[in-house]
């Protein structure tokens, strides 16, 4: 696809590494296959095509307008499309730039600021975690909107006290902590039992994913800095990987050395942690292999006991990530019954972070079709590999939806 870039877009970054993406485009229409909110809306401009037309409008000069802009904003970010584009276009990259050009120019109203910048600053913010317990406490006395964002009250078990030779960071400035802090304990202690020390570096915060994809792109450059400097001297001292069990903040943290690609201060320290950077879903061949060397018995164990799982795979492990597969592999080589639906796998399930938040009728709409799903595979549990998909999908479901390394981590306790 060829593109004039208007003067003002000319030898910028941003500019250049638009043009570059789309002409990589063939207007094949392969994406509006795979995109959610083309499913529910039927509209070319909300689907990965009729964006790319729209951003490359924008490029060439076109001024943009709040049609523009809601085009846009209905885009998860789940990057299906990039799943099957057969000429490997980075939407993602792309939609970013377009977000931020787009907003540059169509100012937004009143409410919609306000809701952004509360999303932003609050998330991330040290302020989080107890007001995310005062809304615990009160959780049966709020409206039936929040209570779906605010999860019950979780204990998070024990911290492994032993230390190995292997050493792995874990980010824990995460708004999971707060959430669902039982998804990092257990992390640690599945870590332990292969033989890995988890590490946490208290200065780290949020990935920068909150503000970077609100389209405050300086916001989250700066987090993502604060954190490089916050693990770099546990990088020089050797730790093997940085390890992320919230898919959504994995998928970032490996895009460090894109997005930071032009910090000549921050460039190559950037490009060597992303390059760290593991999913935790990573780890698993040396996590079973571990298991099923020190304990023999564990999978007749586990096959006797363990619930029925049906894993949903977050957009950010199988699009972002390009990580698909692995979990119900090698669970399952553990003894897990566990299966991924036969219908719509690949599709969002309307988290995609603040998505659900800021568009709740499409966000809802993709939860109850990804949980009618789900369900036809009549599951005891329902496993994810993200905290947003997992808050999301349980607030539709009276079955329990977890992270599986909680569910590994409860068998490992009860064999």
């Amino acid at each position: 696809m060829q593109t004039q870039l208007a003067p003002e877009f000319q030898n910028t970054p941003d500019g250049l590494q638009a043009e570059a993406i789309l002409r990589k485009c063939v207007h094949c229409g392969f994406c509006t296959a795979t995109c959610p909110t083309y499913q529910l809306l039927g509209d070319e401009l909300d689907g990965p095509r009729g964006r790319i037309y729209l951003i490359k409008q924008v490029l060439e000069g076109e001024t943009p307008t709040r049609k523009t802009q809601l085009h846009l904003d209905r885009c998860l970010t789940c990057r299906n499309c990039e799943t099957t584009c057969p000429s490997g276009v980075q939407y993602g990259h792309l939609v970013d730039i377009g977000r931020k050009l787009v907003d540059e120019r169509v100012p937004r109203p009143a409410g919609e600021r306000a809701v952004r910048w509360a999303l932003k600053e609050g998330l991330p913010s040290p302020l989080f975690a107890p007001a995310m317990k005062i809304g615990q406490a009160v959780r049966g006395l709020l409206p039936h909107s929040l209570q779906n964002k605010v999860p019950p009250k979780q204990d998070d078990g024990q911290w492994p006290v032993r230390t190995h030779a292997r050493k792995m960071l874990m980010l824990a400035g995460c708004v999971q902590p707060a959430m669902m802090p039982n998804i990092n304990s257990a992390t640690a202690r599945v870590l332990d039992a292969a033989g890995i020390e988890a590490v946490l570096a208290a200065k780290a915060g949020c990935c920068g994913a909150v503000k970077f994809h609100l389209n405050d792109q300086d916001g989250g450059k700066l987090e993502m800095r604060r954190n490089i400097d916050a693990w770099w001297p546990y990088v020089e001292g050797g730790v093997e990987a940085l390890v992320m069990n919230a898919s959504g903040c994995g998928v970032t943290v490996k895009e460090y050395g894109h997005i930071l690609q032009d910090d000549p201060a921050y460039a190559e320290k950037a490009a060597r942690i992303s390059a760290l950077t593991r999913d935790l879903s990573e780890l698993l061949p040396v996590i079973t292999e571990s298991l099923r060397s020190s304990r023999p018995d564990l999978m007749e164990k586990i096959a006797a006991s363990a619930p029925k799982l049906v894993f949903h795979p977050p957009c950010t492990l199988q699009h972002g990530q390009q990580l698909r597969g692995g979990v119900e592999q090698h669970l399952g080589s553990l003894g897990f019954d566990i299966k991924v639906s036969m219908n719509e796998a690949h599709l969002c399930c309307g988290s995609a972070g603040t998505y659900s938040v800021l568009q709740p009728e499409i966000a809802y709409q993709l939860r109850d079709r990804k949980l009618a799903n789900l369900g036809d595979m009549a599951p005891e549990v329902i496993v994810s590999a993200n905290i947003g998909c997992i808050t999301h999908l349980q607030s539709g479901t009276a079955t329990p939806v977890r992270h599986w390394v909680e569910v590994l981590d409860a068998a490992l306790s009860a064999a």
